[in-house]
């Protein structure tokens, strides 16, 4: 039994509480104060940085979860796992939590070399991923803003890729979307806040993502949004330490030979 049995289908909600979600956790960090002294980089150099106004990011968010939306229904319709009576057959707990961990290794796993092959393919990186990288100093809203296509490819295609190896149902879906989307919008953060539970669980955080957003950091850690195996596995990783600047706040700084 779930909150919204009997007022929304688990495919609707597979399809919108995601969207949901990600405003409610991004706008949460869009409206807390300043917090210069647990910041990655510091709001001069997010202004000065950074490539491509707030508005015209929110508007690039909107239309791929748009895309995204769309899919998502499609999916779910078409695999919705019903039996006679029309309830949903949802397996055990354990069964979800093996099927959710799955999902997580298909999706990084799928992001790391689409992710990489964009930056290796230089006509892609110049007219697709690019856009990404416009904001230099990540922030949450901007999580998710990248090309149409990329969109399509890295995160659309594989969330569904995830969805269809598993074998979850929407239901479980909601749960694994949901915590998606919150990790990549903590990893786009640019804080360094104590405590952060995803600091402290992933290696793959909010400072290793900002490593990969600097300019001498696109070739490093592709890895995302949960572990770091395939950068690791193909040299693709690079340590880095964080160190407390004087004027307040962090920089995540490579460890070089």
């Amino acid at each position: 039994m779930v909150f919204w049995e009997g007022y929304v289908s688990d495919e609707s909600m597979g399809t919108f509480a995601p969207i949901v979600v990600y405003w409610l956790y991004a706008g949460f960090y869009q409206l807390l104060p300043p917090l210069d002294k647990y910041r990655l980089h510091t709001r001069t150099e997010e202004d000065e940085k950074n490539l491509v106004p707030l508005g015209s990011v929110i508007k690039g968010v909107l239309l791929q979860q748009l895309v995204q939306a769309t899919v998502a229904e499609l999916l779910f319709r078409l695999t919705s796992n019903m039996n006679s009576s029309g309830i949903v057959v949802q397996p055990s707990i354990v069964v979800q939590i093996v099927q959710i961990i799955i999902a997580m290794l298909v999706m990084d796993t799928w992001q790391y070399f689409v992710h990489r092959y964009m930056h290796q393919n230089k006509f892609l990186y110049r007219h697709v991923h690019s856009q990404h990288h416009r904001l230099v100093v990540p922030y949450a809203i901007g999580a998710l803003y990248n090309h149409p296509l990329e969109g399509l490819l890295l995160d659309t295609f594989g969330g569904a890729i995830s969805f269809l190896i598993s074998g979850m149902t929407a239901r479980t879906a909601v749960i694994f979307f949901c915590f998606a989307v919150v990790k990549t919008v903590d990893d786009h953060c640019g804080l360094w806040l104590p405590g952060n539970i995803f600091h402290i669980i992933f290696q793959n955080n909010t400072a290793y993502h900002d490593i990969h957003h600097q300019l001498q950091g696109t070739k490093f850690n592709y890895s995302q949004p949960f572990f770091p195996i395939w950068d690791k596995l193909l040299g693709t990783y690079v340590p880095y330490r964080l160190i407390k600047r004087p004027e307040g706040g962090f920089e995540a700084r490579l460890i070089k030979d």
